[in-house]
């Protein structure tokens, strides 16, 4: 079995196994083979960095078996720049949230944690497939274990946000499975990526395709308008349900535009990158001046979800080295920031019980070496310069800004917002005078959440101050699809 297939069934079998536990009485059991798997899961992804190959944007660890024979469906695996670190994030993230919720869920806990494990092998899978079928399934399935996660161990309204998140996600991607159908008659029959690349297909053709893998990926980020699915999702999620959601699941969408929209349809995603441009930036600055409103803790993240994503299909669809790069390393960082802002919410809701930023206040006199970390992921959600929240924002600022000064002007004002909503949140819940008995109440941090918010830590500081590792591994695949798309010139 090759590397990539050990990422993406190892956390999956894992996941089966707990759910043929079926115990409660077993809770103990099932918390050590959920966090073995997760770690085992993490640790056959690190030889994929250790062997990957600087200076070629050829696909790397290929495998390739039949699978569905009839219809030239194959088991093709294989990733590049492009898609190596998502590969390695979606694996740590995985660790991190099985930490979080070992104390957090106290019923059907294998259940719990083996949808967390299938979960993240259904998206590594995404990350790897070079078959569109292939591409498609995996994308799909990831819905099933989210959708269990929200609906089961989620909020009051639960069951209305988990139909949200489903139908959402699912109406759009039927546009896309037409998509591919599409593409695998005009190939003759094949669903590999590689030979969609290199089709000849006219400017209507293009135009079609790329609006139909916009309906499922504009989604998915969730680019504005069809973001309002997330904040609702994201407030009755549970929170390691919200952590991967917004660390891992928005970037499926992301993803998608560079392995998809942008190779298989470059005329037409330049003809509409005026329209990508403008979603954009309305994500970036009209989300940011929402977050600044929002009472609930898990809401204002949840926007500030969309305003980062923003930048992430802004500095696509600018066309050039430092954006697309940009764009992939916000992608890293958003996944870092985003499961320690929502993991640090859930700190405070396993004590208090509530995510209102009024049931809050002075939690610093209580709380101090928890706020210290806080403190850090606030930062990095604001785009402090030394944490990974500054680079990827900072590339597309500067992308933007060689392509045209006013774009680079309008991304640059999401720093301002940023901050402004983070900042506002942070000072209401951490300092000044204790505010109630609740917080008076709270005691600090234990080892294990500890442990937990030090993995983020040390991940956000390290890509912040040292980032040089995660752009080595993009530049030449990113460097190979702008030069895909410049060299297509049908319109």
């Amino acid at each position: 079995m090759g590397l990539l297939s050990l990422a993406i069934w190892t956390p999956i079998v894992f996941g089966v196994v707990l759910l043929a536990l079926g115990r409660d009485d077993q809770v103990r059991t099932v918390r050590w083979i959920a966090l073995i798997g997760a770690i085992v899961s993490f640790m056959v992804t690190l030889p994929l960095y250790g062997n990957f190959k600087l200076g070629t944007a050829a696909m790397q660890f290929v495998e390739k078996a039949p699978w569905i024979e009839r219809f030239n469906v194959n088991y093709h695996l294989g990733v590049d720049g492009i898609s190596l670190w998502l590969v390695l994030l979606t694996a740590f993230i995985n660790v991190v949230v099985i930490i979080a919720s070992w104390e957090a869920i106290t019923r059907r806990v294998n259940q719990y944690m083996g949808a967390f494990l299938i979960l993240s092998g259904l998206m590594i899978g995404v990350f790897c497939a070079l078959d569109g079928m292939l591409f498609y399934v995996f994308f799909e399935a990831t819905l099933v274990p989210m959708y269990l996660i929200i609906g089961i161990w989620g909020g009051p309204n639960k069951i209305y946000a988990a139909f949200k998140f489903f139908l959402y996600t699912l109406l759009g991607s039927l546009l896309m499975l037409i998509a591919l159908i599409y593409l695998y008659t005009q190939s003759g029959g094949s669903f590999d990526l590689a030979t969609w690349y290199q089709l000849p297909l006219g400017g209507t053709a293009q135009t079609l395709l790329f609006f139909a893998f916009l309906s499922a990926f504009a989604v998915k980020v969730p680019m504005w308008p069809v973001h309002t699915w997330l904040p609702d999702v994201h407030v009755e999620a549970p929170t390691a349900g919200s952590a991967v959601l917004a660390a891992i699941m928005l970037k499926l969408g992301a993803y998608g535009f560079l392995r998809f929209s942008l190779p298989i349809a470059p005329d037409a995603a330049r003809e509409w990158a005026w329209l990508m441009i403008t979603l954009s930036l309305i994500a970036v600055i009209y989300v940011g001046l929402v977050a600044l409103v929002q009472k609930d803790m898990k809401k204002l993240v949840a926007y500030s979800s969309v305003a980062h994503m923003g930048f992430v299909t802004l500095g696509f669809f600018i066309f050039n080295d430092l954006g697309v790069s940009g764009g992939l390393v916000q992608m890293i960082a958003h996944g870092f920031v985003s499961a320690a802002m929502f993991l640090s919410i859930g700190v405070l809701y396993d004590r208090v019980h509530s995510r209102e930023i009024a049931s809050y206040g002075g939690v610093v006199n209580t709380m101090p070496k928890f706020t210290a970390f806080a403190l850090l992921f606030a930062m990095a959600n604001c785009g402090l310069p030394g944490t990974a929240g500054f680079v990827g924002e900072w590339m597309v600022i500067l992308g933007a800004v060689k392509a045209n000064f006013w774009l680079g002007v309008g991304a640059a004002s999401a720093l301002i917002f940023g901050a402004a909503y983070t900042l506002w949140m942070f000072k209401r819940v951490y300092l000044g005078p204790v505010a109630n008995k609740h917080v008076q109440a709270l005691k600090d941090i234990n080892g294990r959440e500890f442990f937990m918010l030090t993995l983020l830590a040390i991940a956000v500081l390290y890509m912040g101050i040292y980032p040089k590792p995660f752009t080595d591994v993009m530049d030449t695949s990113v460097t190979e699809l702008l030069r895909h798309v410049a060299m297509s010139k049908l319109i």
